[in-house]
């Protein structure tokens, strides 16, 4: 069988940070490749330390490694998942020419939420994000910090002043979670709603059944 033909259209960049909050990412990563999503994965070095003292998640150093150790465990298809190292400077999601639809930081420091605001464009995770916005295509930053000071305020309102969506990863109660996962998956449906991706893991508003029978 040959390999699916992936297409900007169906092509999501994930970018994971330190921010506290790695489930949010590693559930993000695994709805988007059930969706058929082409995923086009950057971790900061942060970011590996949080996953690996936040989750059970062990990942390799080689990229390689990391980027196999992921597709098994998210049932990643033949092509769909890519991990880049941060000074990738030739990897499709540095230039406008080659980007995906949309690129989403989950979860996203305020160190970095503050280098998209200035463009400050020093490592691959941060260029990504400047084409994003340059190329006007759809930029999800999901914010993990508490609590938020002027500077941070301040470099949010600048980012959604332009276009960029703002999806703090602050979770509902009205669906009754019963878990942390049911949590976890609260953000997540926000971020897929975002994307214009069908999701079931949070029902719309009015038809659970405690709420109005659809």
């Amino acid at each position: 069988m040959s390999e699916p033909r992936w297409k900007r259209e169906s092509t999501i960049a994930l970018a994971v940070t330190g921010a506290s909050g790695s489930a949010y990412a590693l559930r993000l990563l695994q709805q988007l490749l059930a969706a058929n999503q082409r995923v086009w994965l950057m971790l900061s070095d942060a970011a590996r330390v949080v996953i690996k003292t936040e989750t059970e998640v062990q990942l390799p150093e080689s990229i390689e490694e990391a980027e196999a150790v992921l597709g098994e465990r998210f049932g990643a298809k033949a092509g769909q998942l890519a991990l880049f190292e941060q000074k990738d400077w030739f990897s499709p999601v540095a230039s406008g020419s080659g980007g995906p639809r949309a690129m989403v930081v989950c979860p996203c420091s305020m160190g970095s939420l503050s280098a998209i605001a200035h463009g400050s464009s020093d490592n691959l995770l941060e260029r990504a994000a400047d084409v994003m916005i340059k190329e006007r295509r759809q930029l999800i930053l999901v914010p993990r910090e508490t609590p938020y000071s002027t500077i941070h305020l301040e470099n949010m309102l600048k980012l959604s002043q332009i276009g960029v969506t703002l999806l703090p990863a602050n979770p509902g109660f009205y669906q009754q979670p019963q878990s942390v996962e049911d949590l976890v998956d609260f953000v997540v449906a926000r971020i897929l709603d975002q994307l214009g991706l069908q999701q079931d893991l949070l029902p719309e508003w009015g038809v659970k059944s405690n709420l109005i029978e659809k």
